[in-house]
């Protein structure tokens, strides 16, 4: 679904990107905090016909893409949601008197890889939740940096993607000379 396109720059005159009208993230002297937001958008929520799956035929984040993803994304957090349960279930369950010293070296072990999967956990529900927002604020599928289409099967492999292919890799490439 597509924006107005337009945005105030730090002269106040609206400003309509090439992005075939989207509105993407115009860069600007002034912080992000004082920019005027990008214009609202209505995003239409439809029924999904039962098995639907997004096509490239398909004008690219249609109503039906953008609530695919949307319940796509939502499944995935409940999902996650469910197992971080479990997770503290399973350490409030634990016996915590165990009297064999190699035995609670590896339930400490066990507590705390079972922690830092939770906190990966937390970490991908919060880029879920983000995800969700763009969903609803009709951003989603497009690229942060650019503005281009991230791309049908980059989604469905990625939904909480947020850069195209090629600035993701311009991303990493830099992480990795940073690193280096």
């Amino acid at each position: 679904m597509k924006s107005s396109g337009t945005r105030s720059t730090s002269s106040g005159q609206p400003s309509t990107t090439a992005t075939g009208g989207r509105a993407v993230g115009v860069k600007s002297a002034k912080p992000a905090a004082v920019q005027a937001p990008l214009t609202a958008v209505k995003v239409v929520r439809v029924d999904l016909p039962e098995g639907y799956r997004p096509s490239r035929s398909e004008e690219y984040m249609n109503p039906f893409h953008l609530e695919y993803f949307r319940q796509k994304l939502i499944n995935w957090r409940a999902e996650l949601v469910e197992e971080s349960k479990q997770t503290i279930d399973n350490l409030r369950e634990e016996v915590r008197d165990v009297g064999d010293e190699a035995e609670r070296a590896t339930r400490e072990t066990e507590n705390s890889l079972e922690l830092r999967t939770r906190d990966r956990y937390r970490k991908l529900i919060n880029k879920i939740e983000k995800a969700i927002k763009r969903v609803d604020e009709g951003e989603y599928g497009y690229c942060e940096e650019t503005g281009e289409e991230i791309g049908l099967e980059r989604l469905e492999a990625r939904p909480i993607a947020t850069l195209c292919l090629d600035a993701q890799e311009r991303y990493e490439h830099r992480q990795k000379m940073m690193g280096d």
